[in-house]
């Protein structure tokens, strides 16, 4: 499926880039992945092999009006293609593409308690200085990190927190 989805991503965001208009499609594809998750009814009509393509086609028309036609287009062919599960997949890998197109990097900071705005904004421009991306910054608070901290940095993770160091100190002990 996580093949499907990049394929499928992929032809969007390569159209869109040629049109010039990955913003707008990167929005109404969020909204409209946004809409199927937090709607049963659209999920059960739209996914479910109990009704034909047919009917989904029209309702498709009747539900997505405003949307960029190779949006329409998109949803078209996966309707066709008894592809529309594969949606929140496809969102996924076409964000990813976008967010590379942008040169953004997600950064989630993680500390034992709550940092200084500025403190937070300061590591974020390290990393954006250091990476010479655009760093997309986050902070969240895990009491269970007891101190320190841990930055998640696109896919990669540095863990400075002291509930890791006390976790390598016990396998140590208990190794030796």
């Amino acid at each position: 499926m996580d093949e499907i989805a990049r394929v499928y991503a992929r032809s969007l965001f390569e159209v869109a880039r040629e049109q010039g208009n990955l913003d707008t499609v990167a929005g109404q594809l969020g909204e409209l992945d946004d809409a199927f998750a937090s709607s049963d009814d659209l999920r059960v009509f739209f996914f479910s092999p109990y009704f034909g393509t047919t009917e989904k086609r029209d309702a498709l028309a009747r539900v997505v009006t405003d949307a960029e036609p190779i949006v329409l287009n998109l949803l078209q062919v996966l309707v066709e293609n008894h592809r529309l599960p594969v949606l929140p997949r496809l969102r996924r890998a076409f964000d990813t593409l976008w967010r590379e197109e942008r040169k953004l990097l997600p950064v989630q900071i993680t500390s034992a308690v709550a940092l200084d705005s500025a403190e937070a904004q300061r590591i974020g421009d390290e990393i954006g200085r250091r990476t010479g991306r655009t760093v997309e910054l986050s902070t969240r608070v895990d009491p269970e990190l007891i101190g320190g901290m841990t930055l998640r940095v696109g896919n990669r993770i540095l863990d400075a927190s002291i509930r890791n160091r006390l976790d390598s100190l016990r396998r140590t002990v208990a190794a030796g």
